[in-house]
């Protein structure tokens, strides 16, 4: 009998559902999008019943389409979007606030104020993480204080925190598990990656009950069984890790100094920094790539906010699209010296800027700017953004000079080669590209004995296309200047 893995990829705007075989190999995929809620500036909410229930039917369509029954599915893996934040109650599984979303800048004012007392060293120091309105536990803090009678629950026991991993598999086991892994525990702040440990200053730091917290497993681990009633059979759940290390993980960058970067909703290039947790010097993370038997292999991180988000906006907020697939024929046929630059800095600026307070603008319009122009900036500022986390990389001192990407995006060729230009780097894009899912289904595979190895698994990735500079460095350069002189242009705390 065939072994088949299912995994569920909870991203920002879309939830999926991805079957694959026992090579790796996708066969089947279902996919829902769901609704963004933005109740004041820099907030950004979704509805947690959107969260489970876009899960839960894309998993039974794909179950449906290859008409397998569940007892053929030998385990799950899931994956999630990170810092995402949820508190519910213990006995209903009811929420008490909607969920606080990772771009979220509503506690930007209180992470000034830590900063101002002079707290983001010890943070940094313990967590890897700067002092920023990105992680989860100033959402966390911000709902026990902001929610009518939500402290006084949480005091008494009868609320549990998680972030998305942890909601879903609360939901998919029919609330009998609360657990997480190592990688999303990483990027709550309050999970010390050292001692691989909820930090007992910290919560004490943020006022937050340690009954709140779920368990921290390995990535690849027993988490539990499905519920009978959901799928007609229980199903074990065998790996879950936060998106972007499931996406280096299905890369198979398990050498020290293999990178990746995904081009989602936002853009995170991250590299592998083996047993060692490197400090960045220049405001990059240090963050738990994967827990396997106990044994955490770290990685440098930088994170963007806005990537597939900037298409999004064009397509939705400006309307000067119709579809994201209308963007790469449109900068074909446009100069890249064409003036015009972005910076999608709408929910603030990400690595390695770090200013919450940085807004969006365009440079450069001039009469004979079109729609071209401004999709074609749209575009480019991915690239640009990838660049800044490259050059602070460098200086870290470990610079990634190949590059394998995955995500959405990366099946435009167009930006594909103009990131491989503006990086001076070849960039190699994978035969699957689903490997934020794959990586899930992994992790999973490796706990049930699917695959055996790393090793194995790295046997397995197939570059599809590398893209190789063509750019000289002139013209590089000087279009990267432009960027950085826009990127000041926004800066909060410009002179």
């Amino acid at each position: 009998m065939k072994d088949y893995i299912l995994a569920i990829d909870q991203g920002t705007t879309s939830s999926r559902a991805i079957i694959f075989d026992s090579r790796g190999i996708p066969i089947e995929i279902a996919q829902e999008e769901f609704s963004q809620k933005f109740p004041q500036d820099g907030w950004v909410e979704h509805e947690p019943e959107d969260i489970w229930q876009t899960v839960l039917r894309t998993v039974k369509i794909v179950l449906n389409k290859v008409d397998l029954n569940t007892s053929k599915i030998t385990t799950i893996g899931i994956t999630n979007q990170r810092e995402t934040t949820l508190i519910w109650d213990r006995k209903t599984g009811v929420p008490v606030y909607r969920a606080i979303v990772w771009q979220d800048r509503r506690t930007s004012a209180y992470c000034k104020e830590l900063a101002d007392a002079g707290y983001e060293e010890k943070i940094s120091n313990k967590t890897g993480l700067l002092l920023d309105p990105y992680f989860s536990a100033t959402k966390i803090k911000w709902i026990l204080d902001s929610v009518p009678g939500v402290r006084e629950r949480a005091n008494r026991g009868e609320l549990a925190f998680g972030t998305v991993d942890t909601y879903l598999l609360w939901n998919l086991t029919g609330g009998k598990e609360h657990k997480t892994e190592a990688t999303n525990a990483s990027r709550t702040m309050i999970f010390n990656i050292h001692t691989q440990q909820w930090d007992q200053e910290l919560l004490e730091l943020f006022d937050i009950p340690p009954s709140l917290l779920p368990e921290v497993k390995d990535s690849s681990d027993d988490f539990g069984m499905t519920e009978e009633s959901l799928f007609g059979t229980e199903m074990p759940i065998n790996g879950m890790a936060g998106d972007q290390q499931a996406a280096l993980f299905g890369q198979t960058c398990f050498e020290k100094g293999m990178a990746k970067s995904t081009y989602g909703t936002g853009c995170f290039m991250m590299v592998n920094t083996g047993d060692e947790a490197l400090k960045s010097s220049h405001r990059l993370l240090t963050t738990i790539a994967y827990r396997l038997n106990g044994k955490s292999t770290y990685a440098l991180e930088g994170s963007i906010f806005i990537a597939g988000a900037t298409i999004q906006w064009l397509r939705d907020g400006l309307k000067i699209i119709a579809n994201a697939s209308e963007a790469e024929p449109l900068a074909e046929k446009t100069s890249l010296e064409h003036g015009v630059y972005m910076v999608p800095a709408f929910t603030g600026l990400g690595a390695p800027y770090w200013d919450p307070n940085a807004r969006g603008a365009i440079f450069g319009l001039t009469r004979d700017t079109g729609i071209k122009e401004i999709v074609t900036a749209g575009l480019q500022s991915v690239c640009y953004q990838s660049k800044d986390l490259q050059k602070a990389m460098e200086k870290d001192g470990t610079r990634p000079t190949k590059l394998r990407v995955d995500g959405g995006m990366v099946a435009n060729n167009w930006l594909m080669q103009f990131l491989a230009d503006i990086l001076g780097a070849s960039v190699d894009r994978p035969v699957i590209t689903e490997t934020t899912a794959l990586g899930a289904a992994y992790l999973a595979g490796l706990r049930v004995g699917i695959f055996d190895s790393l090793e194995s698994l790295s046997a397995k990735w197939e570059v599809e296309q590398r893209f190789s500079p063509a750019m000289s460095k002139g013209r590089r350069d000087s279009l990267y200047a432009g960027w950085k002189d826009s990127v000041k242009r926004v800066q909060s705390d410009r002179e």
